[in-house]
């Protein structure tokens, strides 16, 4: 309500204008729609994508169940050990149904693995579902902080050398980021651990209770991914800055670190927001070696375990879990481009 002659502009409009409550409504209902139609766009993209998922999960459960069942040797007596009597390893495959046909077999274990039961460990006698989530923790606390590490370095990295082209700081960090990218994980799990570990004693060789035993297995894991994200955002920011509207960011007096910041550093960064978003699905998935170098209890070192023991559905387990997480992974990446970068939801 106006006071001390204050003009209410709100009724002078609404009385001044006859259309303007027409034109307001009409405004709120194209912005309905336009919000309504994104939505439904965005709703179709997860549908194509869950849609073709689902043919590559089915072919991964077909591909590892055959394929552990063709590896010579019998489960049963894996567990049990040779020297058991042959009537006893009968009596077991029998009860664990491993005497029925591989399509029996298969089924079985698909309708299971729908409602979450992936099964019974050979070796532990547990719950494989409920070992997976156990260990799942330990992974994600690994994959974040390997994450952090390829993200912090990976970004300031790419950021330095783009700025300071073909100088020493450039090809410095550069070099570093092809060393990344080039040397197998497990070879700089062992590397740092001989160095930093085994021979400083700043660290513990093995381990994962403490803050201080999962930096090595972070830097380990994270260094691969900080190298590639390094490389992609120094190449696109220094694409970026030669485009015409960096040029007129600079000509209007903006200082370098607000053109940088402001302007070409956040069209950089499209390709590499989704890179990083596969790379900490991957990581998620299960970081199988660098968590057998430091014996990190998660999804990796279980996959591990139950191929050296021919625990059938240990592994199983472990191979359809990572695999929804990559599936997963994959689609969140997909919607945040299309979040991101509006080009994306205009073709879509």
């Amino acid at each position: 309500m106006p006071q001390n002659g204050e003009i209410d502009f709100a009724a002078f409009f609404h009385n001044s204008l006859p259309g303007a409550p027409r034109a307001g409504k009409a405004l709120s209902f194209i912005m309905d729609g336009a919000w309504q139609k994104e939505g439904e766009q965005v709703l179709s993209r997860v549908l194509k994508r869950i849609a073709i998922s689902v043919p590559v999960l089915v072919g991964v459960v077909l591909a590892i169940f055959i394929m552990l069942r063709i590896v010579p040797g019998d489960p049963v007596t894996t567990m049990m050990g040779e020297h058991v009597n042959p009537a006893v390893i009968e009596k077991i495959s029998r009860e664990m149904g491993l005497d029925q046909p591989l399509i029996v077999q298969f089924f079985r274990y698909v309708a299971n693995a729908l409602r979450g039961d992936f099964g019974t460990s050979y070796r532990l006698n547990r719950n494989v579902t409920q070992i997976i989530l156990d260990a799942f923790p330990n992974t994600v606390k690994l994959s974040l902080l390997a994450a952090a590490v390829a993200w912090i370095i990976g970004i300031v990295a790419g950021i330095v050398a783009a700025i300071q082209q073909n100088k020493l700081l450039d090809r410095l960090f550069m070099g570093s980021a092809l060393l990344g990218v080039s040397m197998p994980v497990f070879m700089t799990a062992l590397v740092l651990q001989y160095v930093f570990a085994f021979k400083l004693k700043w660290f513990p060789v093995s381990g994962f209770d403490s803050l201080r035993a999962m930096i090595l297995p972070a830097i380990a894991l994270g260094w691969n991914s900080a190298g590639s994200i390094a490389r992609m955002t120094r190449s696109n920011l220094v694409e970026v800055m030669q485009n015409d509207f960096i040029r007129t960011a600079r000509a209007k007096g903006l200082r370098e670190q607000g053109v940088i910041v402001g302007h070409a550093l956040k069209n950089a960064m499209l390709p590499v927001v989704t890179m990083m978003a596969l790379q900490l699905s991957s990581m998620l998935s299960g970081a199988v070696l660098t968590e057998s170098v430091f014996g990190v209890p998660g999804i990796g070192r279980l996959a591990v375990n139950g191929i050296e023991t021919r625990d059938m559905p240990l592994l199983q387990g472990t191979v359809v879990f990572t695999t929804i997480l990559i599936i997963l992974g994959n689609l969140v990446a997909d919607l945040l481009y299309n979040v991101l970068d509006p080009r994306i939801r205009e073709d879509g």
